[in-house]
C-alpha cells in the first residue's frame, strides 16, 4: 500500500483546502508559482482550482493582489502577497513536506 495515498485518504476535506490555500499562498509570495498557469504546472491541479484557491485565501485574511504586467493584454500579470494576516509564513515552510505529501503534490 502506498502510505502517500492513505495519508491523503485519512484527511478531512476542511484540513486539505487549509494546506492547499497556504501552500498556493508561500508559492505566490515566495516566487515559485505566482500566476494561474505557473500554480496549475508547479501543482497540477485544474486551472479552476487554483482560481478558486486563490479568491479563497482572504478566507484566512491572506492578502492577494494581482498586478497587471505594464503594457500586457488579457490579464497578464502576478499575484503578490500584501499580509499575511494572523497565518506564520515561516511555519509554511518549515511543514512544506508534510503538506505535500497530504495534498499529494510533487
Amino acid at each position: 500500500m502506498n502510505t502517500d495515498k492513505a495519508s491523503t485518504m485519512d484527511v478531512s476535506k476542511t484540513k486539505s483546502s487549509f494546506y492547499r490555500r497556504l501552500y498556493v499562498a508561500y508559492l505566490i509570495d515566495s516566487g515559485i508559482a505566482s500566476s494561474v498557469p505557473a500554480l496549475c504546472e508547479v501543482t497540477g491541479m485544474p486551472r479552476r482550482t487554483a482560481q478558486d484557491t486563490i479568491a479563497a485565501l482572504a478566507d484566512l485574511d491572506i492578502m492577494c493582489e494581482f498586478k497587471q504586467e505594464a503594457g500586457a493584454r488579457n490579464h497578464a500579470g502576478r499575484y503578490h502577497i500584501k499580509a499575511w494576516g494572523a497565518i506564520d509564513a515561516a511555519w509554511i515552510a518549515g511543514h512544506l513536506p508534510q503538506m505535500k505529501a497530504v495534498l499529494g503534490y510533487p
